[in-house]
């Protein structure tokens, strides 16, 4: 993949409170690995393109994912109290757009674009994910729009070594 560079205007100092559109500028500024993260709820499996994830502990081995409340996903993890994060490699960005609904798949039809497994929970995991963690649902926080879930770590996959895809002035891409 070609590293194409595109510059961002600086942002203007400010000490007023931010709203959002400034806040939303600000934060494509900031490098995020990007995840699907999946869930198999009542109507099959499901999921969403998201950066919000990170690491919370490793004893025992804990994530966190931040998903809109409104989120069809959301619903689906909080009935089956279970997911997966699946980090996408650099050569999945596709992937990450057919998640992020900007590409008019939904549902079933976006599993139909990847080779994809079940670990321990049963939740989708993507088989060429640089590494994913499937998770049961132990807490689960909102937080002004999103809720934040906890997942304990109940298996791990994915094909390992390979450049991950990151997500950086509204765009997909590398490092």
């Amino acid at each position: 993949m070609t590293k194409t560079v595109h510059p961002m205007p600086p942002l203007e100092p400010s000490d007023a409170h931010p709203d959002a559109p400034a806040f939303r500028d600000a934060m494509a500024r900031v490098a995020s690995a990007v995840h699907l993260v999946t869930a198999l709820g009542p109507e099959g499996r499901i999921g969403l393109t998201a950066t919000a994830v990170a690491s919370v502990s490793d004893a025992p081995p804990t994530v966190l994912a931040c998903i809109a409340r409104g989120s069809r996903t959301l619903a689906a993890i909080e009935t089956s109290g279970t997911f997966c994060v699946n980090t996408l490699p650099e050569s999945l960005a596709e992937l990450a757009e057919i998640f992020a609904s900007r590409r008019g798949i939904e549902g079933e039809a976006r599993f139909a674009t990847a080779r994809w497994g079940r670990l321990v929970t049963g939740a989708p995991v993507l088989l060429d994910a640089v590494s994913a963690f499937d998770c049961r649902l132990v807490a689960a926080h909102d937080v002004a729009s999103h809720r934040i879930l906890i997942g304990e770590v109940a298996g791990l996959g994915g094909a390992g070594p390979g450049p991950g895809l990151i997500y950086r002035g509204r765009r997909f891409g590398s490092a």
